[in-house]
Parts: C-alpha cells; structure tokens; sequence
C-alpha cells in the first residue's frame, strides 16, 4: 500500500513540473551560452567644420591672400659667371619680392633687391619667369622699377589705394613676400604706429614710414604690404633686429611715396628730384670744421645758385676758402644733407625758396627757384 502511494505522487511530482514552465527552469541544468563577440574600439575624431566656419577674419585674410598673390612676383638677380668649361653661364646672385604695377609688365621692388647686378628674372605666381630691365630707381627711396615682356593676361596688378587714404594704428595689415626663397608667403598683424621717420639704403632718411608687427624676413624685401581690402598701403622694405631675424618691427614705404616716384621713373626713367644746382660736401668733413649746415663744395653755371650770387669753395692766396654754408630754407633749420634733401624733396620744380646761409662770418638770404636735376 506504501508504496502504491509513493509511486502516485512521483508521478503527480513530474506531470506538475511539465504543466509549469518556471519550475521546469529553475530545477532545469543552464544551457550553454555563445560566446559574446568582442566589439571594436573605434577612436572618435572631430568632425571637420564645413568651409563655411571660418571666422569673419580668417574669411578675409583669405580673401587678400587669393586676391593679392597673382601680383605679387619673385625678383632675382643674376650674374654671369665662368663654369669649368671656361663656358660663360648665368646663375642666381640674390632674390627679393615685387609686385606688379600695371599691365605693361612694370614691376616695383626695393633698389636694394636690384643693386649691384645688370641682370635680372622675375618669376610669375604661376612659375613662369620672365628676363627683366631695370628701368629706374630711386635709391634714397628704395624703389626700383623693373620691365618685363609678359602677356597681358598673366599680369595681375596691384590694387592702389584712393588719393584721399587715411590709415590708422591698429588696422590690419597683411604681408605677401618670399622669405629665404619660399614663395608666396603670408603672414599677418598690424599697423603698429605710422609716421616713423627711418634711414633707408640711400643713406638719408624715408620719411612716413609705416611700422607693423607682420614678420618681414629676409626675402621680404620689395613685397607689398596690404590692408584688409586688399589694397597696397606700402611696401615692405627693412625690419629692426639685432640678430636679423624679424622681430616684430617691420617697416615700409608708404604707398603715396612709390605711386608718386614710379610714376616718374615710369614716365621720364629717372625720379624728379629737384635742387640748387650746387654739390655738397659730405657731412662728416662739416664736422670735423665744426661747422653745422651744409657745405657748398661746388655752384653749377647758370644754375639757380649761381644767378643768386651763391659760391662754392675756391681757391686764395691763403689756401682753399669754404664755400657758402647753408643752415636754413624757408626758416626751417638745415644741419646736414638729409634736412636739405627732404625739405627740397616736397618742392616742384619753378617753387622759389628762401635760402639762409653763412659767409665769411654773416648770414645772408637769397630767394631760388628751385629747378629739376639733371
């Protein structure tokens, strides 16, 4: 009877677990279970910003590269040296930049990119070259102007500025150059401080100088430096450093004094410079006499100086007799050869002009109208 008993409820036990699914699992053994697939690491990146996100300055500085650089160009000097076949070949002697001043292949650079050579290559943004002439140049100015013979089509000139052009510290200013023979190279900054009054290659002062903080390196020399229109405000021509490197201060001739001289350099081959008709002593020799103002070493015939009764140095029984020594001109002080210069500098030629000098110990005045130099 027992076990009658035992064998119902084994067989009620198995039919309630087959009737419940839970029971089922829980007294069930785990099934096996797949290996999980290892997932991939994937580094995340930045998502580049469309063209669009440049910020309004960028834009522009683009904007003036793009525009700009077609006129900007590459100026080497060339000489002529003997290979070792005894064969006369030309090599590159010293490069700087330029820019294109119109399309008759006129090109302007620093005098000092083009000094000491008679040959010459200017290299286009699109790497064509082209043999250049020197047409003229200004050296107390550092200008030059050289002249290539290119089609029309490839010459993309400089965009000037409005007669009326106020800059002002602090504007953008933006330099295209070939530093140590890179080209077209941009770098950027600013109008640091306007008016400085600076020695150039000539030996005499540039007057109204522009001073930026946009690198100019060596190569720089002769390339334009532009305003955020793209428009020339001057052309980069020397740096102050004590290791020659750039420093962050840069200076340029301004722009009204290159389209003033290039267009006489253009138009007569030479800067129109006006004078007295007299030749000067060096200033160094008034120093060592003591003597301040400018020493008349010379008076022209029938120049201005001469119909005014002006003398030179001359010779007496005593020994040589200085000249005249000029101190003054139009009541402005003149001490040396730069303040006779840039004085006459801002005259045209029929302008009358009261001259002071010293004689024999008296100071007399005499009017001249000033006349061109030959």
């Amino acid at each position: 009877m027992m076990d009658r008993l035992l064998t119902l409820c084994i067989t009620l036990a198995a039919l309630t677990c087959a009737q419940d699914p839970r029971a089922s699992h829980a007294n069930a053994a785990p099934e096996p279970r797949e290996p999980a697939q290892r997932a991939e690491r994937v580094t995340p990146t930045v998502k580049a910003p469309p063209p669009s996100a440049f910020i309004e300055d960028e834009r522009n500085t683009i904007d003036v590269f793009e525009a700009a650089s077609p006129a900007t160009v590459y100026v080497t000097q060339r000489q002529v040296v003997r290979d070792w076949n005894r064969g006369m070949v030309e090599v590159p002697r010293g490069s700087g930049t330029g820019f294109i001043w119109d399309t008759d292949g006129h090109i302007v650079t620093n005098f000092h990119v083009v000094d000491g050579s008679r040959s010459y290559a200017v290299t286009l943004s699109d790497g064509s070259e082209y043999p250049a002439e020197l047409v003229g140049g200004e050296p107390r100015k550092d200008i030059a102007v050289l002249k290539i013979e290119a089609p029309s089509d490839k010459l993309v000139a400089i965009r000037l500025p409005p007669e009326e052009h106020e800059l002002r510290v602090g504007q953008k200013a933006v330099a295209i150059g070939n530093p140590f023979g890179l080209d077209n190279t941009l770098t950027v900054g600013v109008i640091s401080a306007l008016g400085r009054d600076v020695e150039g290659y000539g030996g005499v002062t540039i007057r109204d100088m522009i001073q930026t903080d946009a690198s100019i390196n060596p190569g720089n020399s002769g390339g334009p430096l532009l305003d955020s229109r793209g428009r020339l405000l001057g052309m980069n021509t020397m740096i102050f450093s004590r290791s020659g490197a750039s420093a962050g201060i840069g200076f340029a001739v301004p722009a009204p004094t290159i389209k003033r001289v290039v267009s006489q350099i253009i138009e007569h081959g030479r800067p129109l410079n006006v004078g007295l008709g007299v030749s000067l002593l060096q200033d160094y020799q008034a120093r060592r006499l003591g003597i301040r103002g400018v020493i008349i070493r010379d008076v022209t015939a029938e120049s201005p100086a001469a119909k005014a009764g002006m003398r030179g140095m001359r010779r007496t029984p005593r020994g040589i007799a200085l000249g005249d020594v000029i101190t003054a001109i139009d009541d402005q002080p003149i001490t040396r050869f730069d303040d006779l210069y840039q004085i006459l500098d801002t005259r045209a030629p029929g302008d009358v002009v009261t001259v002071r000098f010293a004689r024999d110990g008296q100071t007399r005045e005499v009017d001249i109208a000033v006349e061109l130099l030959p």
